[in-house]
């Protein structure tokens, strides 16, 4: 009866030990998603991490929150008309502190600010403009704009809760041809990356975006990332961390779409931008 036993657990064995090899040679560069325990220094994955074609990408949400933090701009007001060319951008800041070095070691793992906390600028949806105090002046062409501005911690990542972030549209001159734009729709708006990423910021890169009335699940809203020609599809609305990035030129597209992949109708829903990643 004992040799039996034993029979009928070497079998068992020689099971499951097929069945990890038939998983191995399965196994292929099309996407896969796998729990990872929190060991890792730095940003530590939340979720699944996605691999594909070599890349590796994964949410994050260990930072520090600060959700008593408050920003809005009171200069241009709302809806203002303003004179083309240097026009003052004046803030009201509650519960954060421009300037200061964001305490977690997130700062040690990502590009990171030297100057601190700050201010992202971003009008029209082009590269943002980082600002370390709440009052300064940049250049606006004749046109309307489309304003965004949102808190950031020293290493980039925008803060996202209500309060946090000011939407409006400012009028510059007298344009012939006015912009049509619904403050009150979905849209997305590209924060990071952005620039020339050296020696050990390369080798984590953080993806970063920022919605405006909605947000992203499983069965609603999300977010498609196609990073150098490989797509990833994000269903929540945090900052992601991708590794594996060759050196040289980089390209992410981001598009907001619908459940069924479609989309979603604004100005800037979809958007393309390079990054450079260098050893030295």
């Amino acid at each position: 009866m004992k040799k039996t036993y034993l029979s009928l657990a070497a079998v068992a064995l020689l099971g499951l030990s097929a069945c990890d090899t038939a998983r191995q040679t399965q196994e292929t560069d099309t996407q896969t998603t796998t729990s990872v325990a929190a060991t890792t220094t730095g940003p530590t994955p939340s979720g699944a991490i996605m691999s594909k074609d070599g890349l590796r990408v994964y949410a994050f949400d260990n930072s520090p929150s600060n959700p008593e933090a408050q920003l809005r701009l009171t200069v241009p007001p709302a809806g203002g008309v303003v004179e083309p060319g240097s026009v003052e951008f004046v803030y009201e800041l509650t519960n954060f502190q421009l300037t200061r070095q964001t305490p977690h070691s997130n700062a040690q793992h990502l590009a990171n600010s030297h100057e601190g906390q700050h201010i992202h600028n971003i009008i029209d949806n082009e590269p943002y403009t980082a600002h370390y105090e709440t009052q300064f002046t940049k250049d606006l062409a004749e046109g309307d704009h489309v304003i965004l501005s949102f808190l950031s911690r020293s290493y980039h990542e925008s803060i996202k809760h209500p309060g946090a972030y000011d939407l409006r549209m400012v009028t510059a001159g007298r344009p012939t041809e006015r912009m049509e734009f619904d403050v009150k729709a979905p849209h997305m708006f590209y924060s990071r990356p952005k620039g020339t990423y050296t020696g050990a910021e390369a080798e984590r890169i953080m993806l970063d975006f920022y919605l405006v009335n909605t947000d992203l699940s499983t069965t609603g809203n999300k977010v498609r990332a196609t990073i150098n020609g490989t797509e990833f599809m994000l269903d929540r609305w945090l900052p992601y961390i991708i590794e594996g990035l060759p050196m040289g030129e980089n390209t992410i597209k981001l598009e907001l779409v619908d459940n069924n992949g479609n989309q979603l109708p604004g100005p800037f829903n979809s958007v393309t931008r390079t990054f450079t990643l260098s050893a030295s």
